[in-house]
């Protein structure tokens, strides 16, 4: 089987899956989207209420920005593999409102499974960790994103592991404050990117 035909299978399963109350309140689960042979691997946290909606990781405003970072480097979603711990969306449904919560620690333990399985079929030499929660699930620490953002961690999920600010938060900021923060995202795909090709070179792939 071809990584993309794994990835279908295991679709399949997550979409089986009741080892938590979010199969319950969900839309579509949110496997992930892009090269699933890529060398590159972006992980966020979890999927929001677009995301829910269409079935795609990283789309809406939060999803266009990651497109425009990604395209600044002459990159696109055919280039990296993108996903998130959660496949369903962790929300508060409270009449007919709907709206997005932290996962409870619980939640997260459910699907560690799924992404684990996915880390396995892309096999990435490098993850791109989007939010401290990625981060620190990604590099086993208590990471702290306003000192440790584009640095290089070990990882047990891959040879090297990097995290950048999330969109979503990068939306919050105006002005030069959001232009910095754009600046940052773009910065560390390329620094994920130039790791990839040090590790080829290292390991005598080019």
């Amino acid at each position: 089987m071809t990584n993309a035909e794994k990835m279908e299978a295991l679709r399949g399963e997550i979409e089986r899956c009741r080892d938590c109350g979010l199969c319950e309140t969900r839309t579509n689960i949110v496997l992930g989207e892009g090269n699933p042979d890529s060398p590159l691997m972006i992980v966020g946290e979890g999927p929001g209420a677009t995301e829910d909606a269409t079935g795609r990781p990283f789309v809406g405003r939060a999803g266009k920005l990651l497109d425009e970072a990604l395209g600044e480097l002459r990159m696109s979603r055919k280039h990296v593999f993108i996903c998130n711990i959660l496949k369903c969306r962790a929300c508060v449904i409270d009449g007919r409102s709907v709206r997005n919560r932290p996962p409870l620690p619980a939640e997260v333990k459910a699907c560690t499974k799924w992404l684990e399985r996915q880390i396995e079929i892309v096999n990435p030499k490098v993850i791109l960790s989007l939010g401290a929660p990625s981060a620190r699930f990604i590099m086993e620490r208590d990471f702290r994103m306003t000192k440790e953002r584009g640095l290089f961690f070990p990882s047990k999920f891959a040879p090297a592991a990097i995290a950048g600010l999330h969109p979503a938060y990068i939306l919050r900021k105006h002005g030069e404050e959001f232009e910095e923060a754009k600046g940052s995202l773009v910065h560390d795909i390329d620094s994920a990117r130039k790791k990839v090709i040090e590790l080829k070179k290292a390991g005598g792939e080019l």
